[in-house]
Protein backbone atom coordinates (compact mmCIF):
# COMPACT_ATOMS: atom_id res chain seq x y z
CA UNK A 1 0.00 0.00 0.00
CA UNK A 2 1.22 3.30 -0.87
CA UNK A 3 1.11 5.28 2.80
CA UNK A 4 1.95 8.64 1.34
CA UNK A 5 -1.88 8.68 0.55
CA UNK A 6 -2.77 7.87 3.91
CA UNK A 7 -0.29 11.07 5.36
CA UNK A 8 -2.43 13.63 7.19
CA UNK A 9 -0.61 17.01 8.96
CA UNK A 10 -0.77 17.94 12.32
CA UNK A 11 0.85 21.53 12.35
CA UNK A 12 3.14 20.68 14.96
CA UNK A 13 4.56 17.52 17.14
CA UNK A 14 4.64 17.02 21.10
CA UNK A 15 7.52 18.32 22.52
CA UNK A 16 9.40 15.18 24.37
CA UNK A 17 9.22 16.31 28.02
CA UNK A 18 7.17 14.91 31.31
CA UNK A 19 4.86 18.09 31.40
CA UNK A 20 3.96 17.52 27.94
CA UNK A 21 3.65 13.52 27.64
CA UNK A 22 1.86 13.22 31.27
CA UNK A 23 -1.37 15.90 29.97
CA UNK A 24 -1.08 13.75 26.48
CA UNK A 25 -0.94 10.58 28.55
CA UNK A 26 -3.87 11.74 31.11
CA UNK A 27 -6.07 13.27 28.18
CA UNK A 28 -5.96 9.85 26.43
CA UNK A 29 -6.84 7.64 30.01
CA UNK A 30 -3.98 7.02 31.42
CA UNK A 31 -4.25 6.17 35.19
CA UNK A 32 -2.17 9.23 37.29
CA UNK A 33 -0.35 6.52 39.20
CA UNK A 34 2.34 6.32 36.14
CA UNK A 35 4.10 9.12 35.10
CA UNK A 36 6.97 10.04 32.58
CA UNK A 37 10.47 11.56 34.40
CA UNK A 38 13.42 13.14 32.59
CA UNK A 39 16.43 10.83 32.02
CA UNK A 40 19.14 12.68 33.23
CA UNK A 41 21.84 10.19 32.73
CA UNK A 42 22.07 6.91 30.87
CA UNK A 43 25.33 5.91 33.26
CA UNK A 44 25.66 7.84 36.34
CA UNK A 45 22.81 5.91 39.16
CA UNK A 46 22.28 8.78 40.74
CA UNK A 47 20.68 11.15 38.33
CA UNK A 48 18.52 8.16 37.70
CA UNK A 49 17.48 7.69 41.71
CA UNK A 50 14.17 9.89 41.20
CA UNK A 51 13.01 7.51 38.60
CA UNK A 52 10.76 4.76 40.54
CA UNK A 53 12.33 1.62 39.67
CA UNK A 54 11.07 -0.43 37.48
CA UNK A 55 10.56 1.97 34.89
CA UNK A 56 8.22 0.48 31.98
CA UNK A 57 8.61 2.39 29.16
CA UNK A 58 11.47 4.89 28.10
CA UNK A 59 10.48 7.41 24.90
CA UNK A 60 13.65 9.21 23.12
CA UNK A 61 14.05 11.45 20.15
CA UNK A 62 17.30 11.39 18.73
CA UNK A 63 18.85 12.59 15.60
CA UNK A 64 19.17 10.47 12.64
CA UNK A 65 22.79 10.64 11.72
CA UNK A 66 24.25 9.10 8.67
CA UNK A 67 25.89 6.50 10.55
CA UNK A 68 22.23 5.36 12.27
CA UNK A 69 20.17 6.09 8.38
CA UNK A 70 22.65 3.50 7.00
CA UNK A 71 22.33 0.56 9.55
CA UNK A 72 18.51 1.09 9.52
CA UNK A 73 18.15 0.77 5.82
CA UNK A 74 20.22 -2.30 5.67
CA UNK A 75 18.10 -3.96 8.63
CA UNK A 76 15.01 -3.23 7.15
CA UNK A 77 16.14 -4.26 3.27
CA UNK A 78 15.28 -7.54 3.52
CA UNK A 79 11.97 -7.34 5.75
CA UNK A 80 8.78 -8.41 4.47
CA UNK A 81 5.49 -6.01 5.62
CA UNK A 82 5.07 -6.79 9.17
CA UNK A 83 2.11 -8.91 9.26
CA UNK A 84 1.50 -9.18 13.35
CA UNK A 85 -2.05 -8.64 14.67
CA UNK A 86 -4.20 -10.51 17.54
CA UNK A 87 -4.19 -10.65 21.02
CA UNK A 88 -1.38 -12.71 20.80
CA UNK A 89 0.92 -10.37 19.14
CA UNK A 90 3.97 -9.74 21.52
CA UNK A 91 3.81 -5.96 21.32
CA UNK A 92 1.24 -3.35 19.45
CA UNK A 93 2.86 -1.39 17.38
CA UNK A 94 1.67 1.47 15.01
CA UNK A 95 3.09 2.15 11.29
CA UNK A 96 3.03 6.03 11.39
CA UNK A 97 0.81 7.67 8.67
CA UNK A 98 0.26 10.95 9.92
CA UNK A 99 2.17 14.32 9.79
CA UNK A 100 4.04 15.43 12.85
CA UNK A 101 2.60 13.07 15.09
CA UNK A 102 5.80 10.77 16.06
CA UNK A 103 6.00 11.83 19.44
CA UNK A 104 1.84 11.24 20.31
CA UNK A 105 2.64 7.81 18.41
CA UNK A 106 5.67 7.19 20.54
CA UNK A 107 3.78 7.82 23.44
CA UNK A 108 0.79 5.22 22.36
CA UNK A 109 3.34 2.93 22.20
CA UNK A 110 4.84 3.64 25.83
CA UNK A 111 1.56 2.81 27.12
CA UNK A 112 0.25 0.30 24.99
CA UNK A 113 2.36 -2.39 25.91
CA UNK A 114 3.69 -4.18 28.53
CA UNK A 115 2.76 -3.89 32.56
CA UNK A 116 1.56 -0.23 31.55
CA UNK A 117 -1.46 -1.36 30.00
CA UNK A 118 -3.02 -2.03 33.17
CA UNK A 119 -3.04 1.33 34.18
CA UNK A 120 -4.95 2.40 31.18
CA UNK A 121 -8.68 3.77 32.47
CA UNK A 122 -11.89 1.29 31.36
CA UNK A 123 -13.97 2.92 28.52
CA UNK A 124 -10.81 5.54 28.30
CA UNK A 125 -9.70 6.72 24.55
CA UNK A 126 -6.61 4.81 25.21
CA UNK A 127 -8.58 1.57 26.16
CA UNK A 128 -10.75 2.42 22.84
CA UNK A 129 -7.79 2.66 20.68
CA UNK A 130 -5.91 -0.38 21.88
CA UNK A 131 -8.85 -2.37 22.00
CA UNK A 132 -9.41 -1.47 18.10
CA UNK A 133 -5.72 -1.88 16.96
CA UNK A 134 -5.28 -5.54 18.65
CA UNK A 135 -7.37 -7.19 15.87
CA UNK A 136 -6.20 -5.05 13.35
CA UNK A 137 -3.54 -5.55 10.35
CA UNK A 138 -0.88 -3.00 10.29
CA UNK A 139 -2.76 -1.51 7.30
CA UNK A 140 -6.24 -0.92 8.86
CA UNK A 141 -4.63 -0.21 11.90
CA UNK A 142 -2.45 2.82 10.63
CA UNK A 143 -5.97 3.84 9.08
CA UNK A 144 -8.01 3.72 12.23
CA UNK A 145 -5.45 5.96 14.05
CA UNK A 146 -5.67 8.20 11.09
CA UNK A 147 -9.04 8.59 11.26
CA UNK A 148 -9.45 8.94 15.08
CA UNK A 149 -10.89 11.94 16.35
CA UNK A 150 -10.01 11.46 20.27
CA UNK A 151 -6.31 10.68 19.24
CA UNK A 152 -6.43 13.52 16.80
CA UNK A 153 -7.64 15.99 19.35
CA UNK A 154 -5.05 15.03 22.52
CA UNK A 155 -2.60 15.53 19.95
CA UNK A 156 -3.59 19.01 19.30
CA UNK A 157 -4.13 19.61 23.15
CA UNK A 158 -0.62 19.83 24.25
CA UNK A 159 0.87 20.99 20.11
CA UNK A 160 1.51 24.40 22.05
CA UNK A 161 2.60 23.14 25.31
CA UNK A 162 6.20 22.44 27.08
CA UNK A 163 9.20 24.95 27.09
CA UNK A 164 10.11 25.60 23.46
CA UNK A 165 7.83 25.80 20.43
CA UNK A 166 7.94 22.58 18.80
CA UNK A 167 9.31 22.32 15.87
CA UNK A 168 7.12 22.72 12.71
CA UNK A 169 8.98 19.75 10.62
CA UNK A 170 7.74 17.59 13.13
CA UNK A 171 11.74 16.26 12.75
CA UNK A 172 14.27 18.04 14.29
CA UNK A 173 17.36 17.43 12.79
CA UNK A 174 16.30 14.93 11.43
CA UNK A 175 14.63 13.36 14.43
CA UNK A 176 12.94 10.25 15.01
CA UNK A 177 10.66 9.13 18.25
CA UNK A 178 12.05 5.81 19.46
CA UNK A 179 10.31 3.92 22.32
CA UNK A 180 11.99 0.96 24.45
CA UNK A 181 9.51 -1.08 26.54
CA UNK A 182 9.63 -4.72 28.02
CA UNK A 183 6.92 -7.07 27.16
CA UNK A 184 7.36 -10.78 27.52
CA UNK A 185 10.55 -11.40 28.39
CA UNK A 186 12.12 -8.66 25.51
CA UNK A 187 13.22 -5.74 24.97
CA UNK A 188 11.46 -4.02 21.88
CA UNK A 189 12.37 -1.14 19.80
CA UNK A 190 9.06 0.60 18.34
CA UNK A 191 9.16 3.37 16.01
CA UNK A 192 6.52 4.21 13.46
CA UNK A 193 9.05 4.84 10.69
CA UNK A 194 10.39 1.62 10.55
CA UNK A 195 9.19 -1.99 9.05
CA UNK A 196 7.69 -3.05 12.31
CA UNK A 197 8.57 -3.55 15.46
CA UNK A 198 12.18 -4.72 16.53
CA UNK A 199 12.92 -7.10 19.08
CA UNK A 200 16.50 -6.29 20.36
CA UNK A 201 17.05 -9.12 23.50
CA UNK A 202 16.22 -11.14 26.46
CA UNK A 203 15.64 -9.27 29.86
CA UNK A 204 15.27 -11.11 32.92
CA UNK A 205 12.52 -10.51 35.53
CA UNK A 206 14.45 -8.15 37.54
CA UNK A 207 15.88 -6.30 34.25
CA UNK A 208 13.50 -2.85 33.06
CA UNK A 209 14.72 -0.74 30.42
CA UNK A 210 17.23 1.33 32.39
CA UNK A 211 19.20 -1.80 33.25
CA UNK A 212 22.00 -1.27 31.91
CA UNK A 213 22.06 -4.91 29.57
CA UNK A 214 18.63 -2.85 28.15
CA UNK A 215 20.28 0.51 27.71
CA UNK A 216 23.54 -1.54 25.85
CA UNK A 217 20.31 -3.21 23.45
CA UNK A 218 18.68 -0.08 22.79
CA UNK A 219 19.52 3.81 22.95
CA UNK A 220 23.98 3.15 23.66
CA UNK A 221 23.55 0.43 20.50
CA UNK A 222 22.39 3.63 18.69
CA UNK A 223 25.04 5.73 20.30
CA UNK A 224 27.73 3.56 19.81
CA UNK A 225 27.17 2.96 16.41
CA UNK A 226 27.39 6.98 15.38
CA UNK A 227 30.68 6.95 17.19
CA UNK A 228 32.04 3.82 15.73
CA UNK A 229 31.52 5.19 12.75
CA UNK A 230 32.98 8.74 13.58
CA UNK A 231 30.12 10.93 13.96
CA UNK A 232 29.13 13.76 16.68
CA UNK A 233 28.34 13.40 19.61
CA UNK A 234 24.28 12.80 19.86
CA UNK A 235 21.93 15.55 21.51
CA UNK A 236 18.78 13.91 22.38
CA UNK A 237 15.91 14.17 24.86
CA UNK A 238 14.97 10.61 26.63
CA UNK A 239 12.17 10.66 29.32
CA UNK A 240 10.80 7.38 31.32
CA UNK A 241 7.58 5.79 32.17
CA UNK A 242 7.50 4.54 35.82
CA UNK A 243 4.93 4.93 38.99
CA UNK A 244 4.38 7.92 40.48
CA UNK A 245 6.80 8.72 43.34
Amino acid sequence: MDYSSLIKNSSQMAENNPDVMNQLAEKLGLSSDLQFYDVYSLDVPELLAHIPRPALALLVIIPLTPAWDRSRKAEDADKEPYTGSGPDEPVIWFKQTIGHACGSIGLLHSVMNGPAVDFIKRDSDLAALRSLAIPLDMTKRAEMLYNSEPFELAHKSVEQAGDSAADPTGEREGGHFVTFVKSGEKLWELEGSRMGPLERGSLSDDEDVLNPRALDMGIKRIIKLNMERGGEDLRFSCIALARRS
